[in-house]
C-alpha cells in the first residue's frame, strides 16, 4: 500500500496546476458576471419591430463625457479662484454639448442612454457649474441671500431640463420654451469672466450678479419663447455680406472675448422678453 493511500487528505488535495486552473475559471466567471449584470440593454422599435440592443455608442458619449469634465473642471477652477479658467471651461462644455447630438445624428448613433447621459451632464455643466462659480466669486459675500439665489438657479436648471426632456417632439422646433440652460450658463460665465477683475467688493457688482443669476434661473422655467436656430439651413447660399459679418464677429470676439460673449448672450437672453412684449403689444387683426 502506497503512502498516498495511507494519507487520504493528501490524496484528495488538488495539485498546484488544478488550483491555478480553478482560480482562472472563477476569475473568468466573475468577469463575465460583472459584464452581464452591468450591460446596458435598450429596447427600440424599428420598422414596426421591437429590437433589443446591447451596449452603448462610444463616439457621441465621448463628447458628452468631455462636456461633463469641462463642467466639473469649471467648479474646481472656481473653488481655486481661477475664474477665467472656470468661465472658459463652461463655454467649452457648451461647444461639446452642441457637438454630441450632431455627431449622434450624423453617425446614426442616437440612443435613449445617450439622451439621458447628455441631460445629466447638462445639469452639471449648465446647472451646478455656473451657480457655484458665481457663488464662489461674489454671491457668498451676500450671505444667505447669495446661496439661496444660487440654489434657485440650480433648481430652475433641473426643472428646465426635465421639462425639455418630456416635451421633445411635441413643441415647435423653431422655438425653445424658456431660456435654454446653455445660454443661461453662458450669460453667468461671461459675466464672471468680464467682471471678476473689477472691484468685487463693490455693492453694485454683488447686486448685479444677484439679479442676473436669479433672472437667468426664472427665464429658464418661464414660457417665454427663444429662437432655436434649428430651422436655419446652412446648405443654402447666403449673400456675401453674411460671411463678412461672421468674419467681423470672430475678429471682435478674439479682441475682447469676455465682453463680446457677454454682449452676444446678453442680447439673446433679452430677445425673449422683448419679442414677448412686442407680440403682446401687437394689435390683433
Amino acid at each position: 500500500m502506497t503512502q498516498d493511500a495511507h494519507d487520504p487528505e493528501r490524496a484528495s488535495s488538488p495539485s498546484p496546476e488544478e488550483e491555478e486552473s480553478s482560480k482562472r475559471v472563477s476569475s473568468e466567471d466573475l468577469a463575465s458576471t460583472f459584464l452581464r449584470e452591468t450591460e446596458v440593454i435598450e429596447e427600440s422599435v424599428e420598422d414596426g419591430q421591437k429590437i433589443r440592443r446591447k451596449g452603448i455608442y462610444l463616439l457621441p458619449n465621448l463628447f458628452t463625457t468631455s462636456a461633463l469634465f469641462s463642467g466639473f473642471f469649471a467648479v474646481v477652477a472656481g473653488i481655486n479662484g481661477d475664474f477665467t479658467a472656470a468661465a472658459v471651461a463652461i463655454f467649452i462644455a457648451m461647444v461639446l454639448d452642441g457637438l454630441d447630438g450632431r455627431v449622434a445624428r450624423m453617425t446614426n448613433t442616437q440612443s435613449a442612454f445617450g439622451a439621458e447621459y447628455d441631460s445629466l451632464a447638462d445639469m452639471i455643466s449648465f446647472g451646478m457649474a455656473p451657480a457655484l462659480v458665481a457663488f464662489t466669486w461674489i454671491l457668498q459675500d451676500i450671505g444667505k441671500t447669495g446661496w439661496v439665489v444660487a440654489f434657485l438657479y440650480v433648481a430652475c436648471a433641473a426643472l428646465r431640463l426635465a421639462r425639455f426632456n418630456v416635451q421633445i417632439g411635441s413643441t415647435d422646433k423653431k422655438w425653445f420654451i424658456g431660456l435654454p440652460s446653455p445660454s443661461a450658463a453662458a450669460l453667468i460665465a461671461a459675466s464672471v469672466w468680464t467682471f471678476h477683475s473689477f472691484d468685487a467688493d463693490a455693492l453694485g457688482f454683488k447686486l448685479l450678479m444677484l439679479f442676473m443669476v436669479a433672472a437667468a434661473g426664472v427665464l429658464m422655467v418661464s414660457n417665454i419663447r427663444y429662437y432655436s436656430f434649428k430651422d436655419f439651413d446652412f446648405k443654402k447660399p447666403v449673400p456675401f455680406v453674411v460671411l463678412l459679418a461672421v468674419v467681423l464677429g470672430f475678429v471682435m470676439i478674439s479682441v475682447e472675448p469676455s465682453a463680446m460673449l457677454l454682449l452676444l448672450f446678453g442680447v439673446y437672453v433679452l430677445s425673449g422678453p422683448v419679442l414677448a412684449v412686442m407680440r403682446k403689444a401687437k394689435p390683433k387683426s
